[in-house]
This record gives C-alpha cells, structure tokens and sequence, in this order.
C-alpha cells in the first residue's frame, strides 16, 4: 500500500531485497515476473504507472517507467511463452471503462 517492494527466498522470513518508495508511496496493485526474462519484472501503481526492474541492470532502481495516458488502469498481467526463445513479451492492461490494451515488451526486457 505505501510502494515498497521486497523480494523474498523461500526459506526465509525476511527480504533478500526492500525498495522502500519505489513508487514514490502510491500503492501497487500488480506486480509479475517476466515470462521470458526471470531478472524483469514489472509493477503497475494505483496512478497507472508501469514500472520495469531489470536486476541485472540496476538492483536500486526501476529501469524505465512508463505512464499509461488517458484512462485509469484497473490491473495488469503478462503474457509470452517462456519455452520459446523468440523473446516476445506482451502486457495486458485493463482499464476501468473495461477496454483492454495489449502492448509488446522492448527485446532488451523480453530476451532470455
């Protein structure tokens, strides 16, 4: 609820990682692991914002955010097929009027 993210092990109580504010304090209200890409994943906030953490690239930071214009983003998902080396990463936004928007993944974030 206040944007923070914490990434877990299994056997483990507390986080291997924490980023606190990664949001600037808006909740998040999706959040997956890349199908194609197991250091990516994303996370959508309550002002329809997209963040991409590559953490390969950067473990402090996201890598790019992108705002989803005009209309609210109810939640988000992924799809791909990880079994498939073809690097074709799709996000599927919902929006509140209930119009879907798929849009494909730059490679950089989709390749294996």
């Amino acid at each position: 609820s206040n944007g923070s993210i914490r990434l877990h092990q299994m056997t483990s109580e507390y986080p291997l990682m924490q980023w606190n504010d990664s949001t600037k304090g808006q909740p998040i209200i999706a959040l997956q692991w890349a199908l194609t890409r197991p250091a990516v994943f994303f996370a959508l906030d309550a002002s329809s914002n997209v963040y991409i953490w590559d953490l390969l690239e950067n473990d402090l930071l996201p890598v790019a955010k992108q705002t989803i214009p005009s209309e609210k983003v109810s939640t988000m998902t992924l799809l791909g097929e990880p079994e498939k080396a073809n690097g074709l990463l799709g996000m599927v936004l919902a929006k509140e009027s209930g119009e879907i928007d798929i849009q494909y993944v730059k490679r950089k974030w989709a390749m294996p």
